[in-house]
């Protein structure tokens, strides 16, 4: 057994590492670059907003603001088209033209998707969460406010959410209850018996389960302390 190689915890984005609080409300809204310096400049104005991952390791802070980017939004920030190609395939290519490997079919398919989900105007996505609603709107305000600044930045899509009163998902199970503890992270696993599972296996840069690192874009400041997100909006059918 060798000893975890730390994480470098302030340069981790909190929402890579830690699950949503109990209770929650959050807010996710998806954001359009269509001019690049202001694209490039919303980014910047972005980062002091941003919860490093130590943050909520020392004490759960009021709210966390979490900042990603799909791989038509890298390309509009103006990141140079052979980095572009150093990403991950699914990554580049996204999940509406994956569809058929994903089971997307039928009902499911990408035509039957909420408009912009799966679409190429979806290029910057934010997602804050919070344990009560005053926090969150008062971290929301600020990545409006500093949106404002840069009218080539437009917002798309929005989608307010909260955890059940019951603690529970519509299916009736505990909320959360599938969050693993990654090592070297910190965290408490919610099955106490289960061991840490490799950072790698979450973070870029570090050795994932068989003992190496994945695949990492160029140059190397794009991907290290960074992840891959999948982000979907599902229907779900309770009673059927």
């Amino acid at each position: 057994m060798t000893d975890a190689i730390p994480l470098d915890l302030d340069d981790i984005q909190a929402g890579a590492l830690h699950e949503r609080p109990s209770p929650y409300v959050g807010t996710y809204v998806l954001l359009r670059v269509d001019e690049r310096q202001d694209g490039r400049d919303f980014v910047r104005r972005l980062i002091p907003l941003l919860s490093p991952a130590r943050a909520v390791l020392d004490s759960t802070p009021a709210a966390w603001l979490t900042v990603a980017f799909t791989y038509r939004g890298l390309k509009a920030l103006g990141v140079p088209q052979e980095s572009l190609d150093s990403f991950a395939p699914e990554f580049q290519q996204g999940m509406a033209a994956r569809a058929a490997t994903l089971g997307d079919v039928g009902e499911s398919d990408p035509e039957h998707w909420e408009e912009p989900l799966g679409g190429p105007d979806v290029h910057i996505a934010l997602a804050t969460l919070s344990p009560d609603q005053a926090s969150l709107d008062q971290v929301v305000e600020k990545a409006r406010r500093a949106r404002d600044e840069f009218p080539g930045v437009e917002v798309v899509w929005r989608q307010d959410c909260y955890q059940l009163p019951t603690g529970r998902t519509s299916f009736g199970f505990k909320d959360g209850i599938g969050q693993p503890a990654v090592e070297g992270a910190g965290t408490i696993p919610s099955d106490t018996g289960e061991p840490p599972i490799k950072a790698g296996e979450f973070i870029l840069g570090y050795p994932d389960e068989t003992g190496a690192p994945a695949p990492m874009p160029t140059p190397d400041v794009l991907g290290r302390n960074g992840t891959y997100v999948v982000f979907r909006k599902l229907h779900t059918r309770v009673a059927a």
